[in-house]
């Protein structure tokens, strides 16, 4: 039998719920001028049901259900194409439902717990993001929110992998969403503030990406067309750590490296971590949407198979994601993850094969 912990894990569905922003394809540049004045994506829902629902929650139903229409999995009206059983959910966000929680712990501080709503009580479950797209979906595999600092999208997309290679799914719906209200400008200290950079990016990011991620197997079993390959992962104290593991195992020339917020005091990828070239180019996708915490690596990896499928690079050429600037910048660890293109699953798929 082929070996599961080293099966090839394609991309083959993105969605985004960003104001301004079209699709995946936009966060290849940046984004449009005034684009938080743009329609609010959340305006995309309709039905029953959403008014207990927070906005991160919010955000994260409209990306989670293009990245499965993306992906095939389910059709124009929302209909699954596939048993749900064999899709799960892990999401990652860090102030997800930071504005219920504090709403909640105000309303028992001012008059007790016999103010609060039966129906508002659910939603300060950290997990409340990845259950709400799995109930709405229908999507029975395992499902769980991440909440672990600035690594935490890199973190989902590996441990989502994880999964598949343990046989517990097929595939998985990956979403990284923050939303920007008071609670989470007061939890950060921002509270009040409005800052404007270089690249007109203003406050923190507000918005959600999904990926839908799953074997190469599947995917080709089902005809779906891959966007991208999962490469190697690694998550140390340090990001030259981070790096220099990801690329001992996967060795190239970097076509794209999509940095961590706050970059100052890491480099680029160099040829001693086994780069054909560099420096490489660098996409901040901070600086150009704001800083976006536990969405930034789930942002990254939609734009490297957006970049990987446009084929904007060579054949053989990578993409580098890291989040998390470890000792450089006083974070508790950094994350890295390495995506290569389409072909690259096949050519893996090829040599697995029983």
């Amino acid at each position: 039998m082929r070996n599961v912990t080293t099966a090839p894990v394609v991309i083959t569905g993105l969605g985004t719920a960003v104001r301004g922003l079209a699709g995946p394809e936009g966060l290849l540049g940046p984004p449009p001028a005034g684009h938080r004045d743009a329609p609010d994506p959340v305006s995309r829902l309709t039905g029953r049901g959403l008014r207990y629902k927070d906005r991160a929650t919010r955000l994260a139903m409209v990306a989670a259900r293009d990245a499965l229409r993306a992906a095939g999995l389910t059709d124009e009206s929302g209909d699954p194409t596939v048993p749900g059983a064999g899709t799960g959910v892990v999401a990652s966000t860090n102030y997800g439902n930071v504005d219920t929680v504090c709403e909640t712990v105000s309303t028992i501080a001012e008059s007790t717990y016999l103010a609060t709503s039966p129906m508002m009580l659910p939603a300060t479950s950290s997990n409340v993001v990845a259950s709400w797209v799995a109930i709405t979906h229908g999507l029975r595999g395992p499902n769980l929110t991440l909440c672990n600092g600035p690594t935490s999208g890199l973190d989902a997309v590996h441990w989502a992998r994880l999964l598949i290679a343990a046989g517990r799914l097929e595939r998985a719906l990956v979403v990284g969403v923050e939303p920007d209200n008071p609670a989470v400008r007061h939890v950060t200290g921002t509270a009040g503030d409005d800052p404007v950079d270089a690249d007109g990016a203003s406050g923190p990011f507000d918005g959600a990406v999904a990926v839908v991620i799953e074997s190469a197997a599947s995917a080709e079993a089902r005809g779906a067309r891959p966007l991208a390959c999962v490469g190697p992962y690694a998550r140390r104290g340090g990001h030259a750590a981070a790096v220099a593991a990801v690329r001992a195992l996967r060795p190239g020339t970097v076509g794209l490296w999509c940095v961590p917020e706050h970059p100052e005091g890491v480099r680029a990828p160099a040829p001693g971590l086994g780069a054909a070239a560099g420096p490489a180019p660098v996409h901040d996708l901070s600086a150009l949407y704001g800083p976006a915490s536990g969405a930034l690596g789930v942002l990254q990896v939609a734009a490297a198979a957006v970049w990987l499928d446009g084929g904007a690079g060579d054949r053989d050429d990578v993409v580098l994601a890291g989040a998390g600037t470890g000792d450089a910048g006083g974070d508790d660890a950094s994350a890295a993850l390495i995506l290569t293109g389409p072909a690259d699953a096949a050519s893996r798929l090829v040599r697995s094969a029983p």
